[in-house]
Formats: structure tokens, sequence, C-alpha cells
């Protein structure tokens, strides 16, 4: 045992001392791995950032661990003849059917909701088109996790008296109130004057739509207003996250029951929920990488090819070395050990500066782009791991024509 962890002792300190004696040599031999682990951990990062940032623009707008009972609405593509079949079968959702489910889902948290329509506005001559007008229960503030600038949110009173208030979005209160507070000040819809009662914080843009060109008023006052005829949406969160798909099919099976739907019929409605967009972003960005990683790695593959080009030049120049080795004692195991050894160790340096490489890359784009990045452990991982396997694989052929060497022809080219 103590004559093996000689042996790896002084492989590895030779393998240092032959990388040091060149260090140019050795650094323009890498540069090909540095970019190659750099590329591969930048797009890791890029693909991580990507999810996050989508994950946690889609939580501002619907909220963590929440789903939503609609008449028609699916989180992926759907086909025409499935979109047929449920439009001819799906019922929309009743205001009765919200209350319901509200007074007899124990494992909800919250149960509201919610309807959505488009209005022009137009105050004092200052028009603003296509503004998104939400009629809500007060349980949205908290379904959505909505955060408010000023102000307050719709109560449960003003929505059984169809109040005429409203809170608006970022984008609205700054087009018509720019200066000082919006609260108390009117603002018309379609003729009827709203009071402002609250201002929702700016939520930024998503996949290039605006999230605060919007208000919300009482959902009853929103049926006055509007024609609706798909009916409503319910929202909902479970009590806490184990119990999110205990709350889900307890929703499920309380409308199917008040609809007197049997075990055999289908639902006549649609569930979708945050974690089905998680789970289909897993597979966008999965996809993502099953393409971008290989192009990445091709890099690395040629680094490999340079890698062990000198290594064969190492070997020719060592040729007086390895015979006086052998000369001595040295077996063809530990000859080929001594140049593995070496390429893998001069490739996981490799490796290392180009994970220091990426982590800068990393850091800048951060910074410029303001979407966070984040290098995940099983990229360092596999960089790593890619780059030393490199490394013995390229220098598994200089190793063996090394170890193959007649130590009297060897000792005579000199």
């Amino acid at each position: 045992m103590r004559e093996l962890t000689s042996f790896y002792t002084d492989a590895f300190v030779i393998a240092v001392k032959s990388i040091l004696e060149h260090k140019l040599r050795a650094f323009l031999t890498l540069i090909g791995i540095i970019i190659g682990v750099a590329a591969v951990v930048v797009v890791g990062a890029s693909i991580a950032g990507l999810k996050t940032y989508v994950i946690d623009r889609v939580s501002k707008v619907l909220g963590s661990e929440h789903f939503m009972i609609t008449r028609m609405a699916s989180t992926g593509r759907m086909s025409d003849e499935e979109f047929e079949r449920k439009n001819r079968r799906n019922r929309r959702v009743t205001w009765r059917e919200f209350q319901y489910l509200r007074e007899n889902c124990q494992t909800c948290s919250y149960v509201g909701a919610q309807v959505a329509d488009n209005a022009d506005l137009d105050r004092d001559g200052v028009e603003m088109p296509a503004v998104s007008i939400r009629g809500v229960t007060p349980e949205m503030l908290e379904i959505e996790s909505k955060d408010l600038e000023e102000g307050r949110f719709v109560t449960a009173q003003e929505v059984e008296s169809s109040a005429p208030v409203t809170v608006l979005g970022a984008d609205v209160r700054d087009k018509y109130f720019p200066v000082g507070s919006a609260l108390g000040k009117e603002i018309k819809l379609r003729g009827v004057p709203l009071t402002v009662i609250g201002v929702e914080k700016a939520r930024g843009s998503f996949m290039g739509s605006p999230m605060d060109r919007l208000m919300y008023i009482p959902i009853s006052l929103h049926t006055q207003l509007f024609a609706r005829e798909s009916g409503i949406q319910v929202h909902a969160s479970a009590l806490d996250r184990d119990k999110f798909p205990e709350a889900m099919d307890e929703a499920t099976v309380l409308l199917r029951n008040y609809r007197k739907l049997t075990g055999s019929e289908e639902d006549t409605f649609s569930l979708v929920n945050t974690d089905e967009f998680n789970s289909q972003m897993d597979q966008f960005t999965g996809a993502i990488a099953a393409v971008v990683i290989p192009i990445t790695m091709i890099i690395l593959v040629v680094g490999g090819i340079v890698v062990m080009n000198i290594m064969l030049v190492s070997v020719t120049e060592r040729t007086f070395e390895v015979g006086l080795r052998k000369a001595l004692g040295a077996s063809r195991k530990q000859i080929l050990l001594q140049f593995l050894i070496e390429s893998a160790l001069l490739c996981i340096c490799g490796g290392l500066v180009g994970l220091l490489v990426a982590t800068g890359v990393v850091a800048l784009i951060t910074i410029i782009a303001g979407m966070t990045m984040t290098i995940t452990p099983g990229y360092i991982i596999l960089s790593i791991a890619v780059s030393s396997s490199i490394g013995i694989v390229a220098g598994l052929y200089p190793a063996w024509k090394a170890s193959k060497l007649d130590p009297i022809v060897a000792l005579t080219l000199v």
C-alpha cells in the first residue's frame, strides 16, 4: 500500500513539474478545454436562469401553488380534435359553483373568482387602449400573491354591493396619475366613474406582454359592465405545499359531484395549475440542453485532440527518460499511468480555469441582462468529469506508445 501511494505521489509531482516547465505550451494546449468547459457551464447557467426567470414571472402573474378551474384551459398544445370535443362537452363555471367550492373545499386555503375583458380608457382626452379589466373577489389578493404599492384591495362588501371602485396597475397609474397619490381619484370605465382605492406594485413584462396594463374591479361590477357568456374562472390555493395535489383532487371531486357526473364520465371543465407549467418548463429547458450541450462539447473534443498531439510531442521529448526508468525497473503499467496522470491533470487544470472563466462571464451577464443565472452543481461536476475524461482518453495513445518503447532503443536516442 505504501509503495502504491508513493508511486502515485511521485507520478503527480512529476506531472506538475512537467506542466510548470512548459507553462506557455500548457496554456495554449488547454485553450480548447478552457473555452469548452466555460461554454458548457455558461450554457447550463443560462438554461437554469431562463427557467428561474420564467417561473418567477409566472408566479408573479398566477401566484405559487395555485390552480384554476374554468370552462376551457390548457397549459400545453391542444389538438383540434380535443378542442372540439371539449368545446362541445365543457360547461361554463357559474357563480353558484364558485360559492359551493369556497364553502366546501377543506384543503383549500383560499378560493376566489376572476373574469377578464379588455377596454379602452379615456380620461380628459388621454386615451389608453386595450387595458385588461379584471373582475375579482378579495381572495385573489392572496391566491396570486399580489403586492400593493399603496391603498388596499377589493373587499367582500364591495363585491356584494358592486361598488364602483378600482385597483390600478402600475402602467395605468403612471399614465393618468403620474404625480402624487392616485388614491381617492376617479377614472371612468365605460362611462362609470370608479374611485381608486389601491395601486399594484409594478411587475414588468412577461414574454413581451406588459403585466401592469390592467385594472381590478369587483367581479359583480364587471358582470354589469361586460356581457359574460363563458362563465368565470375559479382560482384556489392549498393550505400548504404538501396538500396541493389533495386540494386539486378535492376541488375536482366537489365540482363533479355538484354537476352530478358519474365515475365513467369525463370532466366538463378544465383544471390547470402552476406545477404543470413548471413541469413543462423542465421539459422545455431539458430539450434545449439536450441540443445545445452536445454542440458546446464539440469544443472539448477539439481541445482533447490538441492535448493528444501535445502528449505525443511530450513522449518524443522524454524518450530517454522513459528508457532510463524502464531500465531501472519501471513496468509498462507504471509508464502508462505516469503519462495518463499527466494528461488528466493537464485537462483538470483546464477545466478549473474554464470554470473560473464561466463564473466571471455569468456574473457579467447577470449584471448586464438583469437575469439571475445560476451555475448548478450538476454542470460543475459535468465539466470537471468531462475534462478529466478527455484528458485520460487523449493521453491513452501517447501513454501506450511510451509504455511500448524498448529501453535499449530509447537510451540510444540521445
